[in-house]
């Protein structure tokens, strides 16, 4: 009996001494995690929580709701009614945000990270009402001295570039060869959903395609008519001809985030500068 309490004591000092040594490398790896990546417009991680069977993340709290909910696209049809109606220029403060980080994430590091999740349900909001991108969880890093990596696809279809989709490309192209190009690609998304109010996934189901989505932008936008699929909220906020020109130029950006040709989509660093002065001329 004696033995047998032995064990499971020996037993209950040897979870107990993991747990503590599990928790303060843990704690380790996290600050030196923040020495690596410290930006204002990246939900920072705080912690672990090791009591529960499998360890739980702690981030800063998200309180302000996501993109999609502050935009009013998680079954409200309108915003909620705590929040203020997200005008143009706080959109482009975002976009402009959010591009940044992304830039830093490729080009801040001595192995640029591709985020690979561009989407906006993962941009959040802290009390002060700042953005925030979250869920590094398909992000990967480009081998040093490379300008690709190879990997598997596992973002839904509705969000890839066109390289990885069979629409556009022939088979032997479709090798999940990924690069700081797919993050432009995907911020798309993002810029989409600001400028119309409408989800992506919704208005690539309502066109068929990427490429049909494209044309349908680029014809309102060429006839200078894009005030008439642009978000309401926006449209009730053009109190000025700069401000329309500051809406046709980001949708002009987004088009060209969407360009077929990897080749010829900006860099992540050239979408900010390009937001910023938007946004500046306001």
């Amino acid at each position: 009996m004696c033995s047998i309490i032995r064990k499971f004591k020996d037993r209950t000092d040897k979870r107990t001494l993991m747990v503590r040594n599990g928790a303060t490398v843990l704690k380790e790896l996290i600050a030196s995690s923040h020495a690596q990546m410290d930006h204002k417009h990246i939900l920072k991680l705080i912690g672990c929580c090791l009591e529960t069977p499998i360890p739980i993340l702690v981030f800063e709290y998200g309180e302000y709701r996501t993109l999609p909910e502050r935009i009013g696209l998680c079954g409200n049809p309108q915003p909620r009614p705590q929040f203020e109606p997200l005008r143009l220029k706080h959109r482009l403060k975002i976009a402009m945000d959010i591009a940044h980080t992304l830039a830093y994430l490729h080009v801040g590091f001595p192995r640029p990270i591709v985020f690979r999740h561009v989407i906006p349900s993962r941009i959040l909001f802290n009390e002060e009402n700042v953005a925030k991108l979250f869920d590094f969880s398909l992000s990967i890093s480009i081998p040093e001295g490379e300008t690709h990596i190879t990997d598997c696809l596992m973002q839904p279809q509705g969000y890839c570039a066109p390289e990885y989709v069979p629409e556009y490309v022939p088979e032997y192209m479709r090798t999940g060869v990924f690069n700081e190009k797919y993050d432009v690609y995907t911020f798309s998304a993002v810029l989409l959903e600001l400028l119309t109010g409408q989800g992506s996934m919704d208005l690539l189901h309502t066109h068929g395609s990427v490429r049909h989505l494209i044309e349908h932008l680029n014809n309102y936008l060429q006839n200078n008519r894009f005030t008439e699929i642009a978000d309401p909220i926006i449209v009730q906020d053009l109190s000025c001809t700069e401000k329309e020109h500051q809406l046709q130029a980001c949708a002009r950006l987004t088009l060209e985030c969407l360009n077929e040709s990897a080749v010829d989509r900006a860099t992540m660093v050239d979408v900010t500068k390009r937001l910023r002065q938007i946004y500046c001329s306001i």
